[in-house]
């Protein structure tokens, strides 16, 4: 039997105090629905449906279309996929913001660590640090050194940054409580609240698209990069290639300035 068409509310489907409250679209269910003005309204909770009819008249179009919010996408896909390249241009195409994860907490623990912090960037600090200053003032080295040291045991990393560190170092998960100092800014505050954007490389895991869920984050659109190995090979190999020969010329550097020095000291 065919049904007669419902008169919808003016966000149809979508749970209008979610996108008043939190600028979401996110769907209404059948079992929270409820009648105003001869409108059916649908909320995704029924805390939400209780908010509506204690004052529809705040959730409800008057003398304009209620605003869409901006779209927010995630972008994923593995290490090489493409991932930052694709975003950008996205991002300048649409004009909204482009956030790269990943490098945003790196940012975030930066002003502590001094440098970037991961295994890639463990390979690129190793041998520099196992490489001391030549100076003609080879008595200054240990002063600075020990004043060096002495700067890096000051900056004590917060409960937090000690997270962000061990994300970045061994993957380990963000606790919600961080993600939350993180990621619910971008859905809830200006300037990304109006504007939109594209979020690189976040999900990373069950666990993280779980939090989304969870605090009711919803991406318009999420899209998976999927790439043939040997393409992601071919990309990476050649930069991993030419930092090592880079470091192997560093060295041979470093050796001969050693031995230049050690001979200027026996005259």
């Amino acid at each position: 039997i065919k049904q007669k068409k419902r008169h919808m509310g003016d966000t149809k489907h979508f749970c209008p105090v979610s996108l008043k409250e939190d600028f979401i679209l996110h769907p209404g269910l059948q079992e929270h629905a409820a009648k105003y003005k001869e409108n059916i309204y649908y909320f995704s909770t029924s805390e939400y449906r209780d908010t509506f009819l204690k004052n529809p008249e705040e959730y409800v179009a008057h003398n304009e279309p209620i605003q869409a919010p901006p779209l927010r996408v995630c972008l994923l896909g593995i290490h090489g996929a493409g991932k930052t390249t694709c975003a950008r241009q996205i991002a300048d195409k649409l004009g909204i913001f482009h956030i790269q994860f990943e490098e945003y907490l790196q940012e975030l623990i930066l002003p502590k660590t001094r440098k970037k912090v991961g295994p890639q960037f463990d390979e690129e600090y190793e041998d520099d640090n196992k490489i001391p200053i030549l100076s003609e003032e080879l008595e200054d080295f240990s002063q600075t050194k020990t004043e060096t040291e002495k700067s890096k045991q000051e900056e004590v990393l917060t409960d937090e940054e000690e997270a962000i560190k061990a994300n970045l170092m061994d993957s380990k998960e963000l606790p919600p409580e961080v993600l939350d100092n993180i990621v619910l800014d971008w859905w809830k505050k200006e300037p990304f609240r109006s504007t939109g954007f594209i979020l690189d490389g976040f999900p990373r895991t069950v666990d993280e698209a779980r939090y989304l869920s969870e605090r009711g984050l919803c991406p318009d659109v999420a899209v998976y990069i999927q790439v043939e190995d040997s393409d992601i090979l071919d990309r990476l190999f050649p930069l991993r290639l030419k930092k090592w020969k880079d470091k192997q010329h560093k060295k041979k550097e470093y050796k001969k300035k050693l031995k230049d020095l050690k001979a200027k000291m026996r005259v």
